[in-house]
């Protein structure tokens, strides 16, 4: 590869002309700084060094900088002086790329991602969801390969297996991408590697289901019975009576003041289960009707609370820090998963997910005209277009306005218009 001398200028890069084969030229101003000229006309800063302690006869180590035009001369001179410095420190900074490159495959890469990355900058229950989508999926099919080798192909080819699951086939994407953009800011991949660029995503039937009214009186019912005189266990004809099996009048499924307190405060604040379960008495300011939440989803948080849930945290006995404690006074409760599943089957409501009291709370604020950003605050939506998706249900406008209409065109229909109406004029036939 040929070589040329000359000292570093913006005119000087933009007046080196491509030849057929690709050459170098060196900065006159600081030694090693150079940059090559490939024949596609393409100019990259490059670095040329000998490791210390080595001496003249030591390897010649290269190392690439960046792009001139994406690179000034002088961001790449001072990046260079940088390097220049490690090297007279002991550092050789290309051997370390080289050796973090061929040590890096994607399980490397994925596990360094969830600790230096998910775990620190992720709230708990997202990192377990990154953990969970890279250790299930990912890793298993890509684990072995080079990250950098990683092609766009074999990412499809994962993403495509998971058909079936588009909202987790779908999130897993966003997560090897977001893998790729820590990879490399690390140096482990070289830039623009990010296989998880330009895929395709399967389209998403979001889910929403709104209780009723009467869904919502059987939901009330059974949470009262529930706490009274307990739910009745649901029969099953296959599995032959145990000799220990409590009599039929006593097979029924109480539920704790805590289990009920929790359950009724999702429905009356709409708030999202952990905000519930992880709720404190020091956040609870009952004279001014309100959940200060140091943290949630969003961040810090203040729900607005009605008087249905005031008299239930009114009413809830304090046992320790947490509203909702768990078997240890001092932990919070960490799930309703039976208790749920005992309210849903007495009230009639198969395959209703606790989420969706959040969707029946927003739903009634939107059917209600309260307006879709006093919505969103009572929600602690930090986006509006989050708030939008309830949009349809804000219709009282609209059925006044179609009201109207009809009106009209009922009273023009049955010959009862008013003379001179612009609507009985003789417009264009």
């Amino acid at each position: 590869m040929a070589e040329a001398q000359a000292r570093f200028t913006k005119r000087t890069l933009d007046l080196a002309v491509p030849k057929e084969r690709p050459f170098f030229l060196w900065d006159g101003q600081l030694k090693g700084l150079g940059a090559r000229v490939d024949p596609s006309g393409s100019k990259t800063f490059v670095l040329r060094y000998r490791p210390k302690g080595y001496g003249a006869r030591g390897p010649k180590r290269f190392i690439t900088i960046g792009k001139f035009g994406v690179l000034t001369v002088d961001e790449a001179r001072n990046l260079a002086r940088e390097m220049l410095g490690a090297v007279a420190t002991g550092g050789d900074p290309a051997a370390d790329i080289a050796s973090k490159r061929a040590a890096s495959t994607f399980a490397e890469v994925a596990d360094l991602f969830l600790k230096e990355h998910v775990e620190s900058k992720r709230k708990a229950k997202t990192a377990t969801f990154y953990s969970s989508l890279l250790k299930t999926y990912a890793t298993p099919a890509l684990g072995s390969r080079k990250a950098e080798a990683v092609t766009r192909a074999e990412v499809a080819r994962l993403h495509n297996q998971m058909a079936e699951k588009p909202y987790q086939a779908n999130r897993l994407l966003a997560v090897i991408g977001s893998l790729y953009s820590f990879a490399q800011k690390r140096g482990l991949v070289p830039e623009n590697c990010n296989p998880a660029r330009g895929i395709e995503k399967f389209a998403e039937q979001r889910r929403e289901r709104f209780l009723n009214s009467v869904e919502l009186e059987r939901l009330g019912a059974a949470i009262r019975l529930g706490k009274t005189t307990g739910i009745p266990w649901s029969s099953d004809s296959s599995k032959p009576a145990s000799k220990h099996r409590p009599k039929e009048e006593n097979q029924r499924t109480l539920l704790t003041a805590n289990a009920a307190a929790a359950l009724r405060l999702l429905i009356f604040t709409g708030a999202r289960l952990r905000e519930i379960l992880d709720l404190q008495w020091g956040h609870v300011d009952i004279e001014r009707g309100l959940l200060l939440l140091p943290d949630s989803k969003t961040g810090r948080k203040t729900i607005v609370l009605n008087r249905a849930a005031l008299t239930v945290l009114q009413a809830h006995p304090r046992r320790g820090a947490f509203v909702i404690p768990g078997d240890d006074p001092e932990r919070p409760r960490s799930d309703l998963k039976k208790p749920w599943a005992a309210v849903c089957r007495q009230a009639g409501l198969d395959g209703l997910r606790i989420h969706d009291l959040r969707h029946t709370f927003a739903s009634i604020g939107a059917g209600a005209i309260l307006g879709l950003p006093i919505v969103g605050n009572l929600l602690g939506h930090s986006q509006p277009q989050t708030t939008a998706r309830y949009a349809h249900l804000d219709v009282d406008p609209l059925v006044r306005a179609t009201n109207l209409i009809g009106e009209h065109i009922q009273s023009a229909f049955d010959g009862k218009s008013k003379s001179g109406d612009a609507s009985s004029g003789g417009g264009d036939n």
